[in-house]
Order: structure tokens, then C-alpha cells, then sequence
């Protein structure tokens, strides 16, 4: 067990003696040379905003290389190997910038935001760039005739789906901005930009993905962690470097139902390692302030934070496209895992189906379509005793505890609603966060009528 710390060198000449913050960590660097190397680190986001001529400022770059090395801390720092309670690590990442004082300013601001979503200790470094990249974008004049006119993040989720069609289909020009590290979420968005191009061929929008990831090994002693708490991050930098770009006051979409943002903890023992935040309002909330400190006019917004995932289906815009597109969205928490048939014959990654998002798109399809044709690995929920001990039966079983939970003591919602986080920053939202919570679970309850799971002796 040990502190860890990411040193990103930027430049041939950044050959100073960084000394991280945080005492007694062991130290990591991984240097990129110049404007190329940067755009391969960010998914070559660089190359295919330059080619909508549209570039982004300095500010959000380093924004952008900020997230990335988060995500190389947190993808692979192992919280089994590197914590001592075995999930909080301590952590730290120290990148150059253009403007040194403007993200010293930054860094508490940054640190709790951080803290709160991945449930570690994070400390961050910031020193000025060296001479060689003390400007790593060339400006260019070249203009697009329309800019979109707003951002939309588009995971490849049932989600981020209906957010782009609910958009399109008001005739908004907008850019979808993608980031994946696995061949699975890749394959689904490209299924889903396909269709949507094949659907609104009248109104223009425009699709930028990244794909943005480390390799196994790059700090040394970790291989890989599979929590991937801070994964929105990223996903949020990279969006707004993309609204940056764009220019002026953007608005970030950020569709997720109100259930899975909230994420209330189903059960005592899901506070820490089962529970994301990664579109909770308060972790949104201290994004958008980031956002404001940075000088950048762009802010994330989510329009389905009071509803949950089977309104979002039923009050879809193109309710033939949903019907017809659905199944090939993603919303697995580990859609890359192999499972074996008998025959240990492998079969193809896909929606496991028994997962906290699985069991919400379930429960979702069902009630807003009447009818789900995706392809789950565990087909029927209702063909046997689900095991409790095992994954098939420890999320069914933990809804079914949060459900008879909050049958007995309805009151409780109000209070419930809290536990992932402070909703200080909508204390007008309370009631709507309150009633999302409690549709949410019974749109789930609908699903779990007849499926029982239990431990079994």
C-alpha cells in the first residue's frame, strides 16, 4: 500500500524536478512531446473539432489533459493493492499549464470535487508549461459557416439516446461528444450515431469520439481498476472542450434519469464502493463552478433529473426510433465482461441484465414500451431462484430490500434522498428528488414482482 502520484511532462524541454505534494508518493511520470502527442492522449478530439473548424482555448485543453490524467490515476492505481481500508487511495496528479495561478486558485475547488466523486483523497499540482509548449494551439482562422449550438453527451446509453433524439427531433444543431476505452460501448454508439444520422437527415448535427484509456502496467506495481469512479470527469472535460470551442455561453446536456443520478444507496453496505456519483447534482453543481472559475462559458445541465428512466422511454420525442433502436443502447455497469456457456465457449459482451442500470433499463422498457428486445446474458429473471451470494441475485435482492424498505417507512424518502450527497444547491428541488426517488423504485418493484432471490443454502 502506498500514496501514488501521475507526473505529466509536456515538451522536450520539461526535464525540471517536479516534487509532488503529497509526501512519501510514489512517483509516475509519462511524457508527451508537443500538440501531436496531446491529441493522441485526448482521442485525437483535437484533429476532429479542427476539422468542424472549431478549436478550443488553452484553458479547457488543459482542463482536458487535467481529466486525462485523473483517469490514468484512476483506472490504474488498484484500490486492493494501493488502500489501506481497501477503496480509499491517495492520490495525486501534477500536470503543466498555461496558467499557473489560475489553477493554483482552482485546486480546493477541484480536490473536494474530485474527493466527493471517486471517494479518495486526490491532491493536485500545477506548475507553468515549458518554453517549448508554452502554446500548444496554433490559431487558425478558418470558420464554420453553422456551429452547433449546443453539447450533448452521448455514452451510447438508452439514457444519452433519448437525450439526442428529444434534441434532434426539436431540430437542435447539436455536437454529441463520445468517449470509450472498451470495444463494446464503442460498438454501441456507433450503432446509435448511425441510426440517428439515418433518422434526422434533415437537421444538422455533428459526432465526436475519443477514445481515451492507459494501458495495463502504467504505474508501476497496478495493473487495472475496475471501478472507474472518475470516468465523468473526463467524459465532462472532454464536453467542454467541445463547447469551448464553439464559443460563447453552451449549454452541456448531460441526460440521465433521476434515479440513477441520485443513486441512493439500496442497502447500508453500498455507500462506498457499489455507489457512484457520476452525475450526481452536487458533484454537477461543483463541476459548473469549476467551469465559472475557469473563464469557460459552457455548464452542464441535466433537463431528466426529476424523472426516472420509464418516463424518459415514454415521453421520448420518436417513439418508432426508440421502439426500434433500443436494444442496441448499452447501460451495463460491465458490459466488457466474458461470460461461458457450458461448452466454455465464449459468449459476446452485451447488457448483463442483472446489474443496478440492467434491472433499471428493464424496468424501464417495460414500462414505457410495453416490450424489451435487448439481448441480456441473463435472459429470464424469472426462471429460477436467484443466488444472492452471486452477481445474478445480489442487485435484486438489494432492490428488494431498499423497496420494502421505503413500503414500510415512505417518510423516509426525504431523508434518503441525502445520502449520496448534499442537494444544498436545490433546496427547491427537494420534493421533485423526493418523488423520482420513490417512482423510480416501484418502476423497479414492477419488474421484480415475480422474481425472487434469496441465499441459497
Amino acid at each position: 500500500m502506498s500514496r501514488q502520484a501521475i507526473v505529466f511532462r509536456i515538451g522536450a524541454d520539461d526535464t525540471r524536478a517536479v516534487r509532488p505534494r503529497l509526501s512519501g508518493a510514489h512517483v509516475t511520470e509519462i511524457h508527451y512531446d508537443g500538440l501531436a502527442d496531446i491529441d493522441h492522449l485526448l482521442g485525437g478530439m483535437l484533429g476532429k473539432l479542427e476539422k468542424l473548424s472549431l478549436q478550443p482555448s488553452e484553458m479547457s485543453l488543459d482542463l482536458a489533459v487535467l481529466a486525462a490524467a485523473v483517469t490514468a490515476a484512476d483506472t490504474r492505481v488498484e484500490r486492493g493493492v494501493e488502500a489501506q481500508d481497501g477503496w480509499t487511495r491517495e492520490l495525486e496528479v501534477c500536470i503543466p499549464v498555461r496558467d499557473q495561478q489560475t489553477w493554483v486558485r482552482a485546486t480546493p475547488l477541484l480536490e473536494k470535487t474530485l474527493n466527493f466523486l471517486t471517494g479518495d483523497i486526490w491532491t493536485l499540482s500545477f506548475r507553468a508549461r515549458s518554453r517549448s509548449v508554452e502554446r500548444i494551439l496554433e490559431p487558425f482562422t478558418e470558420t464554420h459557416a453553422e456551429k452547433p449550438t449546443s453539447v450533448c453527451l452521448f455514452s451510447g446509453g438508452l439514457d444519452s439516446f433519448i437525450g439526442a433524439v428529444d434534441l434532434l427531433a426539436e431540430g437542435e444543431s447539436v455536437l454529441l461528444v463520445s468517449h470509450y476505452w472498451d470495444s463494446v460501448t464503442s460498438k454501441h454508439q456507433e450503432f446509435c450515431l448511425t441510426a440517428l444520422a439515418e433518422r434526422f437527415k434533415d437537421v444538422p448535427f455533428y459526432s465526436v469520439r475519443a477514445r481515451v484509456g492507459f494501458a495495463k502496467g502504467t504505474v508501476d506495481g497496478s495493473l487495472m481498476e475496475n471501478t472507474l469512479r472518475g470516468r465523468s470527469f473526463l467524459f465532462f472535460a472532454l464536453a467542454a472542450m467541445s463547447a469551448d470551442a464553439i464559443g460563447g455561453e453552451i449549454t452541456i446536456h448531460v441526460p440521465e434519469n433521476g434515479l440513477i443520478s441520485l443513486n441512493v444507496p439500496l442497502d447500508p453496505l453500498r455507500l462506498g464502493s457499489l455507489s457512484t456519483r457520476t452525475t450526481h447534482p452536487y458533484y454537477m453543481a461543483r463541476f459548473n463552478d469549476l467551469l465559472a472559475q475557469l473563464g469557460l462559458g459552457c455548464s452542464l445541465h441535466n433537463a431528466y433529473r426529476h424523472m426516472t428512466k420509464g418516463e424518459m422511454v415514454e415521453q421520448c420525442a420518436d417513439q418508432a426510433l426508440l421502439r426500434a433502436q433500443a436494444a442496441n443502447t448499452i447501460s451495463c455497469s460491465s458490459p466488457a465482461n466474458s461470460r461461458f456457456s457450458p461448452d466454455e465457449e465464449r459468449r459476446q459482451s452485451k447488457n448483463c441484465g442483472h446489474c443496478v442500470p440492467c434491472l433499471i433499463r428493464r424496468a424501464a422498457l417495460k414500462r414505457g414500451l410495453g416490450e424489451d428486445g435487448t439481448e441480456y446474458q441473463l435472459v429470464d429473471l424469472e426462471a429460477t431462484i436467484l443466488d444472492s451470494k452471486k452477481a445474478e441475485g445480489q442487485h435484486v435482492r438489494s432492490f428488494q430490500i431498499a423497496i420494502a424498505r421505503l413500503r414500510s417507512k415512505p417518510e423516509r424518502a426525504r431523508f434518503d434522498i441525502h445520502k449520496p450527497g448534499p442537494l444544498v444547491d436545490f433546496p427547491n428541488d427537494w420534493d421533485d428528488y423526493e418523488a423520482v426517488y420513490r417512482d423510480g423504485l416501484e418502476e423497479v418493484a414492477s419488474l421484480l414482482e415475480n422474481v425472487e432471490a434469496r441465499p441459497l443454502d
